[in-house]
């Protein structure tokens, strides 16, 4: 059993920038998992934001958000992080990452097997 614990949201200008951090724990070593960023906005469905593959060397996004959103993770301190630049209003929403144990970039939720509790991001115009 793998959780998950987002952080780093908060209140930020149009045009500031955040830095999620999620910190892995349990299950298999951290390197096993491929890890994803989904976000929520009020009165919305879950939406995919972008994926890291085991390694870090492959990434995948969200139209919406490429260009200006980048992840990363840190297999050793079991860290995965959503570096978000140019924020606008429409991205608030709360963010949540989430691993499972496909070794390729995942975009499909339902593939994510362990999800955690997400983190608020809201961005004021």
């Amino acid at each position: 059993q793998v959780r998950l614990v987002e952080s780093g949201g908060g209140l930020v200008q149009t045009g500031g920038s955040l830095r999620l951090s999620c910190a892995a724990s349990g299950g298999r070593t951290f390197d096993r998992y491929t890890m994803g960023w989904f976000r929520q906005a009020p009165g919305k469905e879950r939406e995919f934001v972008g994926t890291i593959n085991w390694s870090g060397d492959t990434t995948y996004y969200a139209d919406s958000v490429k260009g200006r959103f980048t992840i990363s993770r840190d297999n050793a301190e079991n860290m995965v992080f959503l570096n978000m630049y140019s924020l606008k209003p429409e991205d608030t929403a709360v963010y949540y990452c989430a691993a499972t144990e496909h070794m390729a970039v995942v975009t499909t939720q339902r593939l994510y097997d362990y999800w955690g509790q997400g983190t608020q991001v809201t961005v004021s115009s």
